[in-house]
């Protein structure tokens, strides 16, 4: 008996229910978006936002987005969620933005903030977790932002990552994924991945861990080899007195015949070789062996390590957050007029696809239409304003040759 099909729509659905989404914005409902955004007051000076599909789009109603409005303006504004962490999780930031002005200086990136945000009072000193999205200045800054807060300290990717610099939307989407790899992607393709720790270079906690235990391997292996070390500058020929009482004299051990010829160093930073593992944030300890000595069977480079707690280590690795709450436009512009749209966070990335498919995939090639019509429309209007403006010089031509004519025969 043949298996049943499972339709098409039905594996959709699934998919969706699969899917965690955090957050998604598409202002589909009027002004009502200003009742889920919030304007900062931190400055009084800040640019203001507005609802608006731009001069030219692909659907006047889908492509509405939050437009800056103000020229050389702070831009700060944000929107909650309920809280949650990515700890263990995928994590897709993704939204769409359009420099209809053609950007020539300012930011097009969004912030992902902790929960307890301050919304009123949003400023460019407020914490953030993420920062992702593109960033234009003059000739020399194209660039897309990723960096991420680690270790009470903000990282940016050592890659240099290219963005759009023309007037259409586009598509831009950050995936961070448990496993310390990421994805940067552009209009739906790939334009840069690889390691969280080799492109920033950090050192995540799963590391340091797995070198902390090693660590303290090594930290048990030295003591032993110490303890052994000692046992050879013990008089050998020395025995317990008669007299010796261990209930009150303690445990008889015999006397030293020098002093053991070696001292305890400590180093913040272990020579590259011979040395065990070591993770960052720890103290080390060697015995360093004076005038040359060495006792016989004890290898002289006996490493001891003590792990020393740095306050800043939490439980959440590099990518991961704890109180993701709220996401938000903080920002620089000198020319005003970008539009922000089609926001979603989620931990599925094909749910991720199909949403960008869905909206931007929808309306790229209508914008571009009514821009290319747009265009002919402004060539042509050009063109009969300089034939306008031809025929107006040539009649003045004619009429100041008529009246040097006429006055000419006046004389």
């Amino acid at each position: 008996m043949a298996a049943a099909r499972v339709p098409l729509w039905a594996i959709c659905v699934l998919r969706v229910a699969l899917a965690t989404v955090y957050f998604q914005e598409e202002f589909l409902d009027g002004e009502r978006w200003r009742n889920r955004w919030v304007h900062s007051t931190n400055d009084s000076q800040f640019g203001h936002f507005r609802l608006s599909s731009g001069n030219f789009y692909g659907h006047k109603e889908k492509d509405k987005g939050l437009q800056t409005t103000q020229n050389s303006r702070f831009y700060a504004i944000s929107a909650r969620f309920k809280p949650f962490s990515n700890k263990g999780k995928t994590l897709i930031i993704q939204y769409t933005v359009k420099h209809e002005q053609k950007m020539d200086c300012g930011g097009g990136y969004i912030k992902l903030f902790p929960a307890d945000v301050d919304q009123k009072n949003l400023n460019g000193k407020s914490q953030y977790y993420i920062m992702f999205g593109p960033d234009i200045c003059g000739f020399d800054i194209k660039t897309v932002h990723v960096i991420l807060h680690f270790k009470n300290q903000y990282h940016a990717n050592k890659k240099s990552i290219r963005c759009k610099v023309d007037s259409f939307t586009h598509l831009y989407t950050l995936v961070l994924r448990p496993d310390l790899t990421y994805e940067v992607k552009i209009d739906g393709q790939s334009i840069e991945s690889g390691s969280i720790e080799y492109d920033w270079q950090l050192t995540s906690l799963k590391k340091m861990e797995k070198a902390s235990a090693e660590a303290e391997g090594w930290d048990q292996a030295a003591k032993d080899k110490s303890q052994d070390w000692e046992k050879h500058f013990l008089d050998a020929s020395a025995s317990k007195p008669s007299d010796w009482k261990g209930e009150l004299d303690g445990d008889w051990q015999a006397a030293m015949l020098q002093k053991p010829p070696y001292q305890v160093c400590i180093w913040h930073h272990l020579p590259a070789s011979p040395s065990p593992p070591v993770s960052p944030g720890t103290s080390t300890y060697g015995l360093l062996l004076q005038d040359g000595l060495k006792p016989e069977g004890i290898d002289k480079d006996v490493w001891l390590h003590q792990k020393m707690k740095n306050s800043y280590l939490t439980e959440y690795d590099l990518s991961e957050f704890e109180n993701i709450g709220a996401v938000g436009l903080e920002l620089w512009q000198v020319r005003s007029g970008t539009i922000f749209d089609n926001f979603l966070i989620t931990d599925d990335e094909e749910y991720a696809e199909n949403f960008g498919k869905a909206t931007w995939g929808e309306t790229k090639g209508p914008e571009k239409e009514m821009d290319a019509i747009q265009a002919k429309e402004e060539v042509k209007k050009a063109q009969e304003e300089d034939e306008d403006d031809m025929l107006m010089g040539r009649f003045s031509g004619r009429e100041n040759s008529f009246k040097g004519f006429h006055r000419r025969n006046e004389f």
